[in-house]
């Protein structure tokens, strides 16, 4: 007999959850069930927004790359989500504020967290959506993301390591803007001081995420075949030109471009995950079809990652995902799910057969009128 969700220690549970001033939505709470909820209502309802309030829970910023501003509601100045979260037998309240000017804010039972990246020593969670094909087929920046959402959610001092990166990469840009063409000896000093900080924090950088390719391979392995029914090789691989040189040595080539553009052309910020299907790349090669199976094997290779190297199971959260799948396909997926608590979202309230659906919340133009 399969064991319950809630009879795990292990799993991230949301009792419930409320938003004020969330996109859409003015004010809706809700009790969610601790295996599967699904969420219906027509396109464009506020559907996705609830997910996204959710997603923002463990502080890793909106799944959609909306910024602040467009996250809170229009003629308000800030957003509120909040959400009671049971977590290996403890209860925690979670509150964040969204400022549409200024800095947002976050606390844990009433004590102020220093950053939102923080909300995942409490919260973990993994989104799948239509988006993700980009996974696969689109540029470096939303491969790069993947690796650092995953390494910010269960590593502390990574997530000290990328604001240090960003800090330093920020004040050489400026400098570099400053110093234009024509740097003088002050300007020449102060971007040796740079570079050395920038080459330290890059090089951990670009260390973890090449440990984490590696670590990923397996599990991104086992679920493609899962997902397409047929055997194949699917491979990932860190890719930065500056490696073998070090970044050091990179940035020192590369300071008179740099210098003449204005902006630091190496280091983690430009890197990739090389992504092979029978060893072929992935973004170039793939079919469509292929490329979303990779983009779902891969978010489930970091849901069973992140559960083992934290020993917490990550909620799940289904953006009208298996609309964008054929049949078998999304049946296969159903088949690789794991057991946490998963929220799904359709249009239509169509589910493959053999996912239970234990709750349902309807929501029409930001309201949640049953459920």
């Amino acid at each position: 007999m399969p064991v319950s969700v809630d009879a795990r220690s292990g799993v991230v549970i949301i009792a419930w959850l409320s938003i004020e001033n969330f996109r859409n939505h003015r004010s809706t709470k809700l009790s969610l069930d601790a295996e599967r909820t699904l969420v219906v209502g027509p396109n464009g309802h506020g559907k996705t927004n609830l997910l996204e309030a959710v997603a923002l829970l463990d502080g890793s910023g909106s799944f959609r790359g909306a910024s602040a501003e467009t996250l809170v509601r229009a003629g308000c100045d800030r957003a509120f989500v909040r959400a009671e979260i049971r977590r290996a037998r403890r209860t925690h309240l979670v509150e964040i504020e969204i400022a549409a000017a200024g800095r947002s804010r976050a606390q844990v039972n009433g004590q102020r967290v220093r950053s939102l990246r923080d909300l995942a020593e409490v919260v973990s969670a993994v989104v799948f959506c239509p988006a993700d094909l980009s996974i696969a087929a689109g540029g470096p920046s939303v491969r790069r993301e993947l690796l650092d959402n995953v390494l910010t959610s269960i590593d502390r001092e990574y997530r000290t390591t990328r604001r240090d990166f960003e800090r330093v990469l920020r004040q050489r840009n400026n400098l570099l803007k400053q110093a234009g063409h024509r740097p003088d000896a002050e300007a020449l000093a102060t971007l040796d001081v740079w570079d050395a900080q920038l080459a330290e924090v890059g090089e951990a950088i670009a260390h973890r995420r090449d440990a984490l390719c590696t670590a990923l391979v397996s599990p991104a392995q086992d679920a493609y075949c899962q997902l397409a029914g047929c055997d194949a090789s699917l491979r990932l691989s860190y890719a930065a030109e500056w490696r073998e040189s070090g970044l050091a040595t990179a940035l020192a080539q590369a300071r008179p471009d740099d210098l003449r553009r204005g902006t630091t052309a190496m280091g983690p910020h430009r890197d990739d995950m090389t992504i092979c299907l029978d060893g072929l790349p992935a973004r170039t090669h793939a079919s469509q079809g292929e490329q979303r199976s990779i983009a779902l094997a891969l978010r489930l290779a970091q849901h069973r990652y992140t559960s083992q190297i934290s020993g917490i199971e990550p909620i799940v959260l289904l953006d009208d995902v298996f609309s964008e799948l054929d049949e078998g396909r999304a049946q296969r997926l159903v088949g690789c799910l794991p057991v946490a608590q998963t929220i799904v979202t359709s249009a239509t309230g169509h589910v493959p057969p053999g996912i239970e659906m234990h709750s349902q919340v309807h929501i029409q133009d930001g309201e949640v009128i049953s459920g």
